[in-house]
């Protein structure tokens, strides 16, 4: 049996009940005939919370992604029983998703806590809508709880969710954690609304953080904003105690299904097309970026580096190529558009500049990708550039990794970039705003030996299979059950 298995055997709760904006299945009509229809999502988290959940008999509830008004039962009782647990929905019409997601989650949740904060758009309306989400979201929850179920929160979306579920007399434990970074002292005390964001997480039994930065920020935040708290930081995970409540806080870093990423890497279609591409970039030291679009990656400073590198190293020319995969992200919003234009006039300039006959230094790719084209890039690149100005874990790092079965290939990690904390000795640290600095990183991963990257990549793919996505979900139930 599993150490899952074990744990969930032995859980002093009787169900586990995950709450997260989105449910682990999208909804969609057809257009052909307009019925409702649904596809799973794929990745580490929903693999690892349904190993917990088909054991438990839990359930998961989030909002299915759509605006419009539609009798789901059906289709979400079908999903249910393909699952192994049962799915409850939010209902969000297009407004509240405005304003309550788009709005106060992603243009002040987002940049703020990612030490962004011209990037915040504090607009009153965004707090009141998000309010009356998670108010939303709290009262399914009552409605559909046992006494006995324990509750997980997941992200930023739904600090407010306990605060809402104690007003309605639920005395059930609850959880919270974290997948982004939590904002500096400095970066939180510019929320207008920080008093009730910190006394709403207060109403959390156990907070999760990516890492123990993440955890220290939320605690200093904490003492310098709200009184009378007596804190406890001796031991890994921390204790805040208030008039009535005593809560844990710890850092939790979240990780991927380590053997699955490493299996179908291994398999005979994902190294047929890395052999394909090997052989299209005419086996050239390729360099690989890929990064859902957002500013908080830093594509527009690893282009600048990436040209800085060949400014500065004529033997590069024709020898590498940067590989840039930018995946679709809120294009409807005008930063973000803003954002792609910057991308692409960078990478215009580049190729202008220093193309060569054969030898195109950036290949740029703007659109979603199938897993298998994924993993095949990350067997074909050499490096793996990886610089986010801030992030609260980036998986991209701990997939490329899992991914190079030759233990072969060098990672180039940002110092804020979350996986930093657990991979500093192996990768190639660099700071994303130090654009030299990074280009240096580039010509080092050019010329290291094939032994040190070797030992390098092996210690940092043991290190991520021996703490993965199960490891994670183990520690963080582990904790709230012990407490």
């Amino acid at each position: 049996m599993s150490l899952l298995n074990e744990l969930t055997d032995n859980a002093s709760f009787d169900r586990l009940v995950i709450v997260s904006n989105r449910l682990p299945i999208t909804v969609s009509k057809e257009k052909k005939t307009g019925h409702w229809q649904y596809n799973q999502s794929v990745g580490g988290l929903v693999t690892a919370l349904t190993s917990v959940l088909e054991n438990k008999k839990g359930m998961w509830i989030g909002w299915p992604g759509i605006t419009e008004e539609a009798d789901l039962s059906g289709l979400l009782d079908q999903a249910s029983d393909e699952l192994g647990y049962l799915l409850k929905s939010i209902t969000l019409n297009k407004e509240e998703v405005d304003l309550y997601y788009h709005g106060f989650s992603n243009e002040v949740m987002w940049p703020l806590f990612h030490d962004i904060q011209s990037n915040c758009n504090f607009d009153p309306a965004y707090w009141y809508e998000y309010q009356v989400a998670n108010e939303r979201f709290a009262r399914t929850i009552a409605e559909n709880i046992t006494e006995n179920d324990y509750i997980w929160v997941q992200d930023y979306h739904l600090v407010l969710v306990a605060k809402e579920l104690r007003r309605l007399g639920v005395t059930n434990k609850i959880g919270f954690f974290l997948h982004i970074p939590f904002a500096s002292p400095d970066a939180f005390v510019r929320m207008p609304w920080r008093v009730q964001i910190l006394e709403a997480l207060l109403q959390y039994d156990l907070l999760g953080f990516q890492t123990p930065r993440d955890r220290n920020n939320f605690v200093y935040c904490t003492e310098a904003v709200l009184k009378g708290l007596k804190v406890d930081t001796r031991r890994q995970v921390a204790t805040i105690k208030t008039d009535d409540r005593q809560i844990q806080v710890g850092s939790f870093p979240i990780s991927i299904d380590f053997k699955d990423f490493a299996g179908v890497s291994a398999s005979p279609e994902v190294t047929g097309l890395a052999s394909q591409l090997t052989r299209a970039m005419h086996n050239r030291c390729i360099l690989l970026g890929v990064d859902r679009l957002d500013y908080s990656k830093g594509i527009p400073e690893k282009l600048r580096a990436f040209r800085n590198a060949l400014e500065r190293y004529d033997d590069l020319h024709n020898k590498v190529a940067l590989v840039q995969i930018v995946v679709p992200s809120r294009e409807d919003i005008p930063g973000y558009r803003s954002l792609l234009t910057e991308i692409e006039g960078l990478v215009g300039e580049i190729n202008g500049e220093f193309s060569q006959p054969g030898w195109v230094p950036v290949q740029y790719m703007f659109r979603n990708f199938e897993r298998s084209e994924i993993l095949a890039y990350y067997r074909t690149a050499s490096v793996a550039l990886v610089t986010p100005l801030k992030d609260g874990m980036n998986l991209v790092a701990k997939e490329y990794c899992a991914a190079h079965v030759d233990n072969k290939g060098i990672l180039i990690l940002s110092e804020f970039a979350g996986a930093a904390i657990q991979l500093w000795k192996n990768a190639l640290l660099v700071n994303p705003y130090d654009i030299e600095g990074i280009a240096d990183a580039i010509y080092r991963a050019y010329n290291m030996d094939a032994d040190e990257q070797t030992w390098r990549m092996r210690k940092m793919r043991r290190s991520i299979a021996r703490r993965d996505v199960y490891w994670w979900v183990d520690s963080f139930l582990q904790t709230a059950i012990s407490g």
